[in-house]
């Protein structure tokens, strides 16, 4: 759960640091930009990593019971613009590994939010099974 909470406020970072570079073209460290998205794929892509790292974090420190269901959808939204993002836009520059890595790191974080002891103790959702 400590790792999800620190990729959550990673996210959260490099969201925000991204929606700036997108809104004012400072660079802080290093270029997030990618030239190839169109502008409102990369908006979209901001939005939703910084979201993610939003909900997360609060709904952790909180322990509001409806945040495994929220970050499961938000998950399947990076994955979609993660797939449209590979597919359409980056096609030389991502390779396959990276694209499936990140589809399964998806897959098993939303599986260990809805059903792992230790989330339904957390947030004290409702359970499945």
């Amino acid at each position: 759960m400590a790792l999800l909470l620190f990729g959550a406020i990673v996210m959260l970072i490099w969201g925000l640091a991204g929606f700036f570079e997108y809104f004012t073209g400072i660079t802080l460290l290093i270029e997030l930009q990618n030239a190839a998205y169109p502008g409102s794929v990369q908006f979209v892509h901001w939005l939703l990593i910084t979201l993610t790292g939003t909900f997360f974090s609060i709904g952790y420190f909180t322990k509001w019971k409806w945040t495994p269901f929220v970050a499961v959808l938000l998950f399947s939204n990076l994955a979609v613009l993660c797939t449209i993002e590979t597919f359409d836009f980056m096609s030389d520059q991502w390779g396959f590994t990276p694209y499936v890595m990140e589809m399964l790191s998806y897959v098993v974080h939303s599986v260990f939010l809805l059903l792992s002891p230790l989330s339904r103790s957390r947030f004290k959702h409702f359970q499945y099974v």
